[in-house]
């Protein structure tokens, strides 16, 4: 099965939660942290025991690289340990590592994070320096079943700064949109998405709809849910008949044991919570 009719079929079944292991040491529980040697060991059997309690609704994960790469190489060893056990348990994980450069380069990128110690199955891409420094990674979209979200339209305050700069009645946004679209729609699966999807956040209504009116075979990976201010009633107008895209969470799940509806429960056991409260009032606004 392709790639993303797999993640078509995830969000199908368990609903449109992209469950972010932006993990950092400091979100773990203290009773837990001391029960570890080192900060790295805590980290790795945290997010362990959050994935074991949330495949059964969680669409899929998404593993920031950089929280890893500030522990330095235990950081390190703990993302390849991550990634390998979510694959393991036959979950669908982006490698959250924004990689943009040409030539050599990003096929170095494409081979490291497409087989080896970190091997995941999607990962986030930056088109912002051209549209050729996406074509390393197309052999291993076409010929290893793997996947990518490019960069479109983001979350963060500052996105309109260059994202949102117009020409001729056209933001970049739509523009990168319309280039990343030009190039995924040689790989549609069966679902009718291409495994080469964008990145598009859910924190400007406006110009998302725009976005999905003009990308209708991209499948999106949305962030800027909760924490950033992105809200269940807005998603359905990002999807296509209740499907065509991810939505993300990260601190909003791993820090929901702090929460006071979760009082008494367990950090895994609130997050699994978490992920059933977001799934379900997305699904609402949805008619599901």
């Amino acid at each position: 099965m392709k790639l993303i009719d797999r993640l078509f079929g995830s969000v199908a079944t368990h609903g449109h939660v992209c469950l972010g292991l932006d993990t950092h040491y400091d979100y773990i529980p203290g009773d837990f942290r001391r029960k570890f040697d080192t900060p790295a060991d805590a980290v790795y059997e945290f997010n362990r025991r959050i994935i074991g309690h949330t495949l059964d609704v969680a669409a899929c994960y998404k593993v920031q690289i950089a929280y890893y790469e500030a522990m330095g190489l235990a950081g390190i060893k703990v993302y390849a340990k991550t990634l390998k056990y979510l694959r393991d348990q036959n979950a669908i994980v982006i490698a959250d590592v924004k990689r943009g450069d040409i030539a050599k380069t990003a096929e170095m990128y494409a081979q490291a994070h497409y087989s080896g110690d970190f091997e995941s199955d999607f990962i986030t891409l930056n088109p912002y320096m051209g549209m050729d420094t996406l074509e390393p990674f197309i052999p291993w979209i076409a010929d290893s079943n793997k996947g990518a979200f490019v960069l479109a339209a983001t979350s963060n305050p500052g996105a309109s700064d260059i994202e949102g700069l117009c020409c001729d009645g056209v933001t970049v946004a739509e523009k990168a949109g319309d280039m990343i679209s030009k190039i995924a729609a040689g790989y549609a699966g069966d679902c009718g998405y291409s495994p080469i999807g964008a990145v598009v956040g859910c924190t400007n209504t406006e110009q998302t709809v725009r976005l999905r009116e003009r990308l209708a075979n991209l499948f999106f990976l949305i962030p800027g849910y909760g924490a950033q201010g992105g809200k269940a009633q807005d998603i359905a107008a990002y999807l296509k008949d209740g499907n065509g895209g991810v939505v993300n969470s990260s601190r909003g799940v791993l820090l929901a044991y702090t929460k006071p509806e979760f009082a008494g429960m367990s950090f895994d056991e609130a997050a699994r919570a978490e992920c059933i409260h977001m799934r379900d009032e997305i699904l609402k606004y949805c008619g599901r």
